[in-house]
């Protein structure tokens, strides 16, 4: 399929934006406004090099590097306090106020109601179509359309680090007893050779995966338990213990000759597996299980790719170990929100990838204890080498590095070589953003349950970002997301694109990570169409009874109003 490919800036930073032809207007303007990280009511500007203002829309014209379009979100700035305060007074209302009540009431009549009325969603066309208007004209003086920002942001967010996302002692002291318990297990051949598969066949459904369970025998003291588990990857098939994952984590240390190769302590692995659990938190996606498949799916493509003979063990441990740590402490607040929100994290941090920057840190806090310093026994040139690779893998899984990333990916293709220090750098940053996000690539009983999970953190943040009055993330509203749609465009202009820069590289990949994903992408196409026709009928059937309601000019009334067969008043009983 023919594609477009737009460069362009955003504040001074170049961006890339690539779609179909024929992509829908909407989806182009969604992916500008994500490259801005701009909110839905902020408003786009796009400008030629000229300095004339164009239409965001499938027909730009294609440009290159040299002759970048610029971008600018003309409503993200909203500090004019002044000039606030001058239309509120003029109008003789606080807009700030009226927009809470607003929101008070919509909440209100979608309780009462059940569902939005009709009349509401006309309403935000509306508003919608008006935006529109303004992003295409060159001048603004709506300035009292400029969202405040100023109040109540001088301080870290009361709902950062919530108390109640720490997993508790008590949890934490439990699972450890359970881990320490199995750490003398016998895995079978069976489970080795299913952790090394980064998905399994479409085909099979979990039934009969579930037929096919895998034991894991474990010794200990006097008495045996025979664990039965289903295949590795269907994590949310079957709510694995924490203890369990953590088993299946040491395997991936041992298989990959780690403990030997680096003098890995046993029980200093086993150590640096618990703390590494303990500091992942109850939160609905960004959680412990989620370090696990992201960790399966790097260890499945290290051995698919036949990475072993390609790069050295040091590399391989970088991999792996920024796997298990890339989330840690993540607390289900993206950086949009850390930053709008002037968090600690934020503040901390200069604005730069707060949270992956915070994942980095703690991974070394717990590394820094000689108890669970799994790189204790190396040399002073390998930790650092290590601590720098794990660095920059980490930090490449902020998604606003994307394009930067996958561009440089696609530059050195060509000539990839295994012997350059650089190219291997850029192929394990790719490896752990193709593990992060890879969740599509699974089956798609396990990968809807995750993407549930995902909208669940997602709403959580929008909810909160309307109660704190920051701008919405546009892919987290609830209000405007749909579980198809919040798939359909990630997955044309995100997943698919870095997976097949992947595939070029390693062919054997296309069956395994690529054909899953254009399964995944039709399945939320066709739940989309049936989604979009759900609400034409709903509208039409509103519409309808909207009418039976009129009068119509020299006809009978409705029979509802009427006093009775006569259509006067009730006729005597």
């Amino acid at each position: 399929m023919e594609a477009k490919v737009i460069y362009f800036t955003v504040n001074g930073r170049p961006e890339q934006a690539e779609f179909p032809v024929n992509c829908p207007a909407q989806d182009v303007k969604d992916l500008f406004r994500s490259a801005a990280e701009a909110g839905p009511h902020d408003i786009l500007k796009l400008y030629n090099p000229k300095g004339n203002i164009i239409n965001i829309s499938p027909s730009l014209e294609p440009n290159s590097p040299n002759l970048c379009y610029k971008l600018e979100v003309v409503a993200a700035d909203c500090n004019s306090e002044p000039l606030g305060a001058e239309l509120a007074g003029a109008l003789g209302f606080d807009l700030s106020s009226m927009e809470k009540r607003l929101q008070g009431l919509e909440k209100k009549i979608l309780i009462e109601a059940g569902e939005t009325p009709a009349v509401v969603y006309e309403m935000k066309k509306q508003v919608d179509s008006f935006r529109e208007k303004l992003e295409s004209v060159e001048h603004l003086s709506w300035l009292g359309l400029f969202k405040d920002l100023s109040e109540g942001t001088l301080k870290p967010s009361p709902f950062y680090h919530k108390r109640t996302l720490r997993k508790t002692r008590e949890e934490c002291e439990h699972v450890r007893e359970k881990f320490l318990q199995m750490s003398s297990l016998e895995v079978s051949e069976e489970v080795r050779q299913y952790l090394k598969t980064p998905t399994f066949d479409n085909c099979v459904d979990v039934e009969t995966v579930s037929q096919l369970s895998l034991r894991i025998i474990l010794h200990y003291r006097r008495w045996m338990a025979v664990y039965s588990l289903s295949c590795v990857f269907v994590c949310l098939c079957r709510q694995w213990e924490d203890a369990e994952i953590m088993v299946l984590l040491q395997v991936m240390y041992t298989d990959l000759e780690f403990i030997t190769t680096f003098n890995i302590e046993p029980e200093v692995l086993q150590q640096f597996l618990f703390e590494v659990y303990r500091r992942y938190n109850n939160i609905p996606f960004h959680n412990f299980k989620h370090c696990f498949c992201v960790t399966q799916m790097m260890y499945g493509l290290i051995w698919l790719t036949d990475l072993r003979s390609k790069m050295d063990s040091v590399d391989l441990l970088i991999m792996l170990t920024s796997a298990v740590c890339h989330d840690l402490d993540h607390t289900g607040y993206n950086n949009a929100y850390q930053i709008n929100a002037r968090t600690e994290l934020a503040l901390r941090y200069n604005d730069i990838s707060p949270l992956e920057n915070h994942h980095c840190a703690v991974a070394f806090e717990i590394l820094e204890r000689t108890e669970s310093n799994v790189f204790r026994n190396l040399s002073l040139d390998q930790y650092k080498r290590i601590r720098e690779g794990i660095i920059k893998c980490i930090l490449a899984t902020d998604m606003s590095r994307h394009n930067e990333i996958l561009n440089k990916f696609k530059s050195i293709l060509p000539t990839f070589d295994f012997t350059n220090k650089d190219h291997r750098d850029v192929l394990m940053m790719i490896l752990i953003k193709v593990s992060d996000i890879s969740n599509e690539a699974r089956p798609m009983e396990v990968a809807e349950p995750w993407l549930d999970c995902l909208l669940q953190e997602f709403f959580n943040q929008s909810d909160v970002e309307k109660l704190e009055g920051l701008p919405v993330t546009p892919f987290m509203d609830r209000d405007k997301v749909t579980k198809p749609s919040s798939q359909t465009g990630f997955i044309r202009f995100v997943l698919m694109p870095l997976f097949i820069e992947l595939a070029n590289l390693f062919p054997c990949l296309e069956q395994h990570i690529i054909d899953p994903v254009r399964k995944a992408l039709d399945y939320y196409t066709e739940m989309e169409k049936a989604l979009e026709t759900e609400q034409q009928n709903r509208a039409q059937s509103e519409n309808a009874a909207k009418n039976k309601e009129v009068t119509p000019a020299g006809g009978r009334r409705d029979s509802r109003t009427d006093g009775g067969p006569d259509g006067g008043k009730p006729a005597a009983q």
